[in-house]
């Protein structure tokens, strides 16, 4: 059935009656508007296809192909001359062929995974509303549902009423960045204006274990990665607080001001939780801002059997970084940085630009968030959490975090005495981490651990590690 044809009879019987070419114009119009829902409809079965696919068992999780191969596959390069509409759907679909199915069930990597429906929902209309989150001006629902979700977090950490500041940001390493920066400017204000040359030599320090971001922000702000050292860790992963306080004093007998602690929990690897009681007192003892990177571990705050791993986050003097987009599965990308101290954001990054943050608008201006903010133009990444939130409820990510450690568990005890397995590290998991070593059947009985140790790295670089998230595992 064609739609178009009583569209087309209307516009040949308008173009003949109405006078000057209108009709004419107005068929066109109406001919590009069809054109353009038929093409936006399309895109969605294409999506709506590639959904069912990958939540199908029996499809492949990815039809791989070295790089090389893909290139040669498809026309990838960009043309000087416009493709049709047909074309832009064919290369829709051979983007979706070869991609990675992360929704799958048998999907097992990384800490990303599943694909939510309400958050997949939000995604699609932050794209349709494209909008920039720099100004209440031009994002006004937007930029009142970050305020009341950053809010609701702090609340939940444990911050006096909720009160603070804080930015989503594009991912963990960044909002950690961010933090290294304010705790910067907190000790030493004059660094925005005069640089690193007007302030000593400063030191960081954190796990041994802890996330790469940490010396790659200090690499970022000029504070270099020598600056950045790193604490020793139990056997569990755990940061030590003895080995802290140490590192502290002889930083500054060398000259060092330490300026910067971050914590983490929840570990990469391990999935460890440093004791946050403890790094917090020895910060407070030597004048040292508390960080504590809680981008894979800090969901656990939602739950009420497993936040005690994160005692002492209530303490932390300056900040904390917490990736929904990791635990509660919001849609990649999703990070938080929350902040205690209200009104540091804006004073460490603001430039008062006047074309975009006039001071005479209408409006409570601390709502123009994009002058505390690194970026100019900033991504909408809140609706998806925001909207999670009100489909799940705070007991329904909570009932999710605890169903993913207690598969964490389950897997723990099915692997830890079974042959050919070995752990990592003894006792039961700390987060979703679970980790293991394979043992080939001619390396079971070696007595030689050496040796055993070389030829297992050749087996595996690292240990496997599986982690659970969104209830189903990923395997790295």
């Amino acid at each position: 059935f064609d739609l178009l044809s009583p569209a087309r009879a209307w516009c040949q019987a308008a173009a003949q009656k109405l006078p000057g070419g209108i009709g004419s114009k107005l068929c066109g119009r109406l001919q590009s508007l069809y054109e353009t829902m038929t093409f936006l409809q399309e895109v969605v079965d294409i999506l709506l296809a590639y959904i069912t696919e990958s939540f199908d068992r029996e499809t492949k999780v990815i039809d791989f192909h070295y790089p090389n191969e893909l290139l040669q596959r498809n026309n990838w390069e960009l043309q000087d001359e416009p493709e049709t509409l047909d074309d832009i759907l064919i290369s829709c679909r051979a983007t979706l062929k070869y991609a990675i199915k992360t929704a799958h069930p048998r999907y097992f990597n990384q800490l990303s995974t599943g694909l939510d429906m309400v958050g997949l929902a939000a995604d699609w209309l932050t794209s349709t509303a494209n909008t920039n989150m720099f100004t209440y001006e031009v994002a006004p629902v937007f930029v009142l549902l970050e305020y009341v979700t950053l809010k609701k977090m702090r609340e939940i950490i444990g911050w006096e009423d909720g009160r603070g500041d804080g930015i989503f940001s594009p991912g963990g390493a960044i909002s950690n960045m961010y933090a290294m920066l304010l705790a910067r400017f907190k000790m030493f204000p004059e660094v925005k204006e005069k640089g690193m040359s007007s302030v000593p030599r400063l030191a960081a320090f954190t796990s041994e274990h802890s996330h790469f971001s940490i010396k790659k922000g200090a690499a970022a702000l000029g504070i270099g990665t020598e600056s950045v050292i790193c604490i020793k860790a139990d056997e569990s992963g755990k940061m030590i607080p003895a080995d802290l306080e140490r590192k502290i004093l002889e930083a500054k007998q060398k000259g060092f001001v330490p300026f910067f602690v971050s914590a983490t929990a929840g570990t990469t690897v391990y999935g460890a939780f440093d004791p946050l009681i403890a790094i917090s007192d020895i910060c407070k003892k030597y004048q040292v801002w508390f960080h504590v990177d809680g981008a894979w571990g800090g969901s656990l705050i939602m739950s009420r059997m497993h936040k005690w791993k994160l005692d002492g986050v209530e303490r932390s003097v300056l900040k904390l970084t917490w990736n929904p987009h990791k635990m509660m599965a919001v849609p990649l990308q999703c990070s938080a940085l929350l902040v205690r101290e209200e009104g540091l954001m804006q004073n460490c990054n603001q430039m008062h630009a006047c074309y975009l943050f006039q001071q005479d608008k209408h409006y409570d201006l601390s709502y123009d968030t994009g002058d505390k903010a690194l970026q100019c133009g900033r991504h909408v990444d809140i609706f998806k959490l925001w909207l999670m939130w009100r489909a799940k409820g705070t007991i329904g990510f909570e009932a999710q975090i605890d169903k993913c450690l207690e598969l964490s568990e389950y897997l723990y005890n099915k692997i830890k005495d079974r042959e050919g397995y070995e752990m990592v590290f003894n006792g039961k998991p700390q987060h979703t981490n679970v980790c293991f070593w394979y043992l080939p059947p001619g390396m079971r009985y070696m007595e030689d651990k050496e040796e055993k140790k070389k030829r297992l790295h050749k087996v595996s670089i690292c240990p496997h590690y599986v982690s659970f998230t969104r209830n189903k595992m990923a395997v790295l």
